[in-house]
């Protein structure tokens, strides 16, 4: 259940029933082979499997993040980080004023990690409101089942490439992943070092192993939607 699919009535309507939501923080930055949109997808994916399991509403996605190491990729849009922290605040005192009192955050990528440091001062300043957060890739979750599975993880690499990302056919030979060691990379030298814009790994893996990983995330989203 969508607001695209919704007046303003029908969630006037939800509302009285249910103060929770999801929303899903996404970028829009190059994914190697993998769609642009790829943060975006995944946790969609996940808050649409979510939302008709529990019944729980889903917000319009916020498809831009903090990619500033990506901007010499084509395709990359990236919020300075001051804007992004603003733009995602003010999201939720919009939803908080509408009634809305348990968000979900779905995240799907590393460099909107600092909004969950700057929503803390908005749970001081608005004490009934309840935040969870999610971002799949960095849950035990997920490594476990890498583990199991013998593979290593890596950004645009097989850990992203559900089919729904897929745009393109993909490199069937491993990559090995470039060393950086401790440097802070600009832009320039992003690509310089990574190339193609995969860190290393498979680029791609089994569907059975990919579904495992959807279906293993999806449970914990669910748990996390009871606000325990």
């Amino acid at each position: 259940m969508h607001f695209k699919d919704l007046n303003w009535m029908k969630v006037d309507d939800y509302l009285k029933g249910d103060d929770r939501v999801i929303l899903v923080l996404g970028s829009c930055e190059q994914h190697g082979y993998l769609s642009l949109l790829t943060d975006t997808n995944i946790p969609m994916a996940l808050a649409d499997a979510a939302s008709e399991k529990s019944g729980v509403l889903v917000a319009p996605p916020l498809n831009f993040g903090c990619s500033p190491y990506f901007l010499d990729y084509p395709g990359t849009v990236s919020l300075r980080l001051h804007t992004y922290l603003d733009v995602v605040k003010d999201i939720l005192c919009s939803l908080y004023g509408a009634g809305f009192r348990k968000i979900l955050l779905l995240n799907g990528h590393d460099g909107n990690v600092p909004i969950k440091t700057f929503s803390v001062e908005l749970l001081n300043e608005l004490p009934d409101l309840r935040l969870n957060w999610y971002s799949w890739w960095a849950t035990q979750t997920a490594a476990d089942i890498a583990k199991n599975h013998n593979l290593q993880t890596g950004h645009a690499s097989w850990f992203e490439a559900f089919e729904f990302n897929k745009v393109v056919e993909l490199p069937q030979e491993d990559k090995c992943a470039p060393t950086k060691g401790a440097e802070i990379l600009s832009k320039k030298r992003t690509r310089a070092i990574y190339g193609d814009g995969m860190f290393g790994s498979n680029y791609e893996a089994d569907p059975a192993v990919m579904q495992e990983m959807f279906d293993a995330c999806l449970k914990d989203i669910l748990a996390l939607l009871d606000f325990d």
